[in-house]
Order: structure tokens, then sequence, then C-alpha cells
């Protein structure tokens, strides 16, 4: 049974979630998890399902952050709703693989290969490497393939999917704000697709805790969801009153921090 005690914690994580992925379009999900994990072990969650609780919340929450972050950058005029509209097709079946197939796949490699991937392009930040000035975003079906591949990998280690939208938006020749603000509204797909199917494979699994709605615990989810909800906005605001290359290098310490502590959990 869920005890009061965890509301602040709960609402802690959800506020500082809620601001990083207003201010970096990230959803949240890579700050989320771990630490849920930690609040789940403490509560004596079931060592064999608390991974998968852990990961199926926080893309439960993302659902909610992704709206609030959205809506900040849209009145920036900050979405590209045009790459939105032609990368939810491929990221809502990449997200229903990756859930349905998480518990399949060696994770522990995928996870060194998405932090090797995050690396390189945080140091793509850093160094300023400007992408080629004629390079373009690709038509629907490189939309689409980048979509799935995004969704696949979101799905499995619970992001919002800015971790690999923005750098890959940057590659295209996108402005780093319009970059985050696209990526703030395609968290919303993202979330939607793993939440299905994170409820889908948990919804008859034996032992797990009291007021769960598959591998998504409700406590959590709507605690962290309400503080999300407040300061993603207030992240989104700042990150549009921030000068440009201050936004970048900030981008990039971020991606260098969650790629390594991804690594330390895994290894």
């Amino acid at each position: 049974m869920f005890s009061p005690d965890w509301l602040f914690a709960y609402l802690a994580l959800g506020a500082v979630a809620g601001f990083l992925a207003g201010l970096f379009g990230v959803g949240g999900g890579l700050v989320l998890v771990p630490i849920l994990l930690l609040m789940f072990d403490a509560q004596h969650f079931s060592a064999a399902h608390a991974m998968h609780m852990a990961l199926g919340t926080a893309m439960a929450t993302i659902l909610f952050t992704s709206i609030a972050s959205m809506r900040k950058h849209h009145q920036h005029g900050a979405v590209n709703w045009q790459v939105v509209r032609h990368i939810t097709p491929g990221i809502l079946l990449g997200t229903a693989i990756g859930a349905l197939t998480a518990s399949a796949i060696p994770v522990k490699g995928l996870a060194i290969f998405f932090a090797l991937f995050v690396y390189f392009a945080a140091a793509q930040i850093l160094l300023d490497k400007r992408p080629h000035p004629s390079r373009q975003l690709p038509g629907f079906a490189g939309m689409s393939f980048a979509g799935t591949l995004t969704g696949w990998l979101s799905s499995l280690v619970s992001i919002g999917g800015g971790t690999i939208v923005v750098p890959f938006l940057v590659w295209c020749n996108v402005p780093i704000r319009h970059a985050i603000g696209t990526a703030a509204a395609i968290g919303f797909p993202i979330a939607v697709g793993g939440t299905i199917g994170y409820i889908t494979v948990g919804w008859s699994t034996q032992g797990l805790p009291d007021s769960h709605l598959g591998y998504v615990y409700l406590p959590a989810l709507l605690w962290v969801a309400f503080a999300t909800v407040l300061t993603a906005p207030l992240g989104a605001k700042a990150a549009h009153r921030m000068k440009v290359e201050l936004l970048r290098k900030l981008f990039a310490v971020l991606l260098i921090v969650l790629a390594t502590k991804l690594l330390l959990k895994v290894l």
C-alpha cells in the first residue's frame, strides 16, 4: 500500500525532471528511471519487476511532461509540426516494438551502444562541429526510419527521445531551439506507444504492488506527473531566454552526464 511518506520524494523528483524536460526537450526519462528504481527498491518492490516498473512509470510520466513542455515551446514558434507529423508513424511503431521486446533484448549491450552514440553527439556539439550547410531533413521514408529507431531505443530505456532527436535535427541544420521544441512535441507519441506497450506487457504479471496498471505504478505517476506539469513550462521558458551557444553547451554536458549515468547503471 502506498505510504504518504513518499509523496514529497515523488514531487521533488518530478520537479527536477520536468524542468530539465522543458529546458532540453529530453522527456526526463533518464533522470526518472534510476531514481524511481532506487525508490521502488526502498519500498521493497519485487526485484524481478522493479526495473520494468521504473521504465513503465517513467514512460507514462512523459505523456504529461511532453504536453506541458510542448505548449510552451509552441508559444515561442519553436515546434516544427511537419517534422512531428512525418516522424510520428515510425515513432509509434518503434515504441511498441521496444516495449514488447524489452525483456528479450540484451539491454546491457544496447545501453553501451546508445551511450557511445550520445557521447559522439555531445562531442560534436562541444567541438562546434557544424553540419554541412546543404544538409537537410530527409524525406518521409528517412523520417519514418529515424522515428522507428528513436521510438525503439526510447521505449527500451524510457526516454522522451530528445537525447536522440535533438542531435539528429541539429545535424540536419535545424536551429537548436527549434530542435529542442520539436523534440518536446515528439516526446508525446513516444510516450503513447511506450506506455501502451508497458501496460500490455505487465497486465497479467503476478507479484506487482497495489495500485498498478501493468508496469505503471499509479501513485508515482500521479505525483511525479503533477510536479513535471508545473516545472516543464518553466524549463521551456528558460530555454528561450538563454544565449544559443550557452544552451548548446549545457545540452552537450547534460548528454554526457546522462550517458555516463546509464553506463554506470548497466556496468
